[in-house]
C-alpha cells in the first residue's frame, strides 16, 4: 500500500514543478490576453448585434423582395407561358401527330406491310428454305473433299518439318547452346558476387560515415536540445492558448455586462421616458381631444349630412309634386279617374323624420325602416 501511494504523490510532484513554470508563464499571459481580447471581443459582438439586426431588419425583407420580383419577372411569367401557351400548343401538336402519323403509319402497318411480309415470309418457307438446304448439302460434300487432302499435306508437313527443323534443332541445343550457356551463367554469377562484395563494403563504410558524422550529433541535437526547448514552448502555447480562451469567455462576461448596461441605460432614458410621456401625456390628450373635439364635429358633419338628405328629399317631393299638377292641369286627370272619386294617396317619405328623436325606444321602428 505504501509502494502504491508512493508512485502518485512523485506524479503529483513532478506535476507541480512543471505547474511552477506553468503558473509564471501564466499570470502575464493572461493579463496580456485579457487586455488585448476585450476589445476584439466587444466589436465581435457589436457587429453580432448589427448583423442580426441586419439581418431581420434589411437582409430578410430585401430577400423576400428580391424573391417575389424573381417570381414575378421570371418564374409566373413562364409558369403561365407553359399552362396557357406549351401545353395547349402540344396537345395540338399530339392530335396532329396522331392524325397525320401515327393513324397513317398503323393503316400502312396493317394494310400493307403485313401483307407483304406474309408474302416474303411464304417466299422464305417454299423457296428460299429448301434452295439453302441444297447448298448445305454441297458444301458438306465439297468440305468433306478438302479435308481429306488437306489432312494429307498436313501429314507430309509436318514430317518434313520434324526432320529438317526440329531434330537439328533439338541437337544444336543440347549439344552447343546449353553448355556455352551455363559458362556463361558460371561467370555472370561469379561477377555478381564480386561486385555485391564490392557494394556492400562501400555501403558498410558509407553508414558508418553518415552514422558518426550526422545521425549521432543529429539524434544528441534532438535529445538534448530540441525536446525540452519543444517542452517548454509546448507549454507556453498550451497556456496561451488556455489564456485565451479564459480571456475570451471573461471578455464575453464583460460584453454581456456592457451590452446590458447600454440596454439599460437606453431603456430609462429613452424608452421609459417616451412610454411615460405616451402613457401620461398624450394618451390622455388624445382622449381629450376625441371627447372635446372629434366627436362633437362628427356628430355635428353627421346632422349636417342629415339635414341635407332631408333639404334634398323635401325638394325631390316638391318638384314630384309640382310635375304632377302641371301634367294634371295641361293634360287633364288620368282616363280611368272619375269625378268625385278621392285621390290617389300621395308617397310618403320614408327616410328619417325631421325631428331630433330618430328612433322610438317603446315601438319596433327605426329612423331607417318604413313608417
Amino acid at each position: 500500500m505504501d509502494l502504491e501511494k508512493s508512485a502518485p504523490a512523485v506524479r503529483g510532484d513532478a506535476s507541480r514543478g512543471e505547474g511552477c513554470l506553468a503558473v509564471a508563464i501564466r499570470v502575464p499571459v493572461r493579463i496580456v490576453a485579457l487586455v488585448l481580447v476585450v476589445p476584439v471581443r466587444m466589436a465581435w459582438d457589436a457587429l453580432v448585434v448589427a448583423g442580426r439586426f441586419l439581418g431581420d431588419a434589411v437582409f430578410r425583407p430585401l430577400g423576400r423582395a428580391s424573391l417575389w420580383v424573381v417570381r414575378a419577372v421570371f418564374v409566373w411569367p413562364f409558369a403561365g407561358l407553359w399552362r396557357y401557351v406549351l401545353v395547349p400548343l402540344g396537345k395540338v401538336l399530339a392530335w396532329l401527330g396522331k392524325a397525320l402519323v401515327v393513324l397513317p403509319a398503323a393503316v400502312l402497318y396493317r394494310h400493307v406491310l403485313t401483307p407483304l411480309g406474309h408474302a416474303l415470309l411464304w417466299v422464305y418457307a417454299r423457296v428460299l428454305t429448301p434452295a439453302g438446304h441444297a447448298v448445305v448439302r454441297a458444301l458438306r460434300v465439297g468440305g468433306a473433299v478438302l479435308a481429306a487432302l488437306g489432312a494429307g499435306a498436313y501429314a507430309g508437313l509436318a514430317w518434313l518439318t520434324r526432320y529438317l527443323v526440329v531434330v537439328p534443332s533439338v541437337r544444336l541445343y543440347t549439344w552447343v547452346l546449353a553448355p556455352a550457356g551455363h559458362a556463361v551463367a558460371w561467370c555472370v554469377k561469379g561477377l555478381v558476387r564480386l561486385v555485391t562484395m564490392i557494394v556492400t563494403g562501400v555501403g558498410a563504410g558509407l553508414y558508418w560515415i553518415t552514422r558518426i558524422l550526422f545521425v549521432l550529433p543529429a539524434l544528441a541535437v534532438w535529445r538534448w536540445v530540441l525536446v525540452p526547448v519543444g517542452g517548454v514552448l509546448a507549454v507556453v502555447a498550451r497556456e496561451v492558448g488556455n489564456a485565451l480562451g479564459h480571456a475570451w469567455r471573461v471578455a464575453g462576461r464583460v460584453s454581456l455586462a456592457v451590452g446590458r448596461f447600454l440596454g439599460a441605460l437606453f431603456r430609462w432614458v429613452f424608452v421609459e421616458p417616451v412610454r411615460w410621456v405616451y402613457r401620461s401625456v398624450l394618451t390622455p390628450v388624445g382622449y381629450m381631444v376625441r371627447d372635446a373635439v372629434l366627436r362633437p364635429v362628427a356628430e355635428a358633419v353627421r346632422g349636417a349630412g342629415r339635414a341635407a338628405r332631408q333639404a334634398l328629399a323635401a325638394a325631390r317631393a316638391s318638384v314630384r309634386r309640382a310635375r304632377a299638377d302641371v301634367r294634371r292641369v295641361l293634360l287633364g286627370e288620368p282616363a280611368g279617374s272619375r269625378p268625385g272619386k278621392p285621390a290617389a294617396p300621395r308617397p310618403v317619405d320614408r327616410r328619417e323624420p325631421t325631428g331630433r328623436e330618430t328612433r322610438t325606444l317603446g315601438s319596433r321602428t327605426t329612423s331607417l325602416t318604413k313608417d
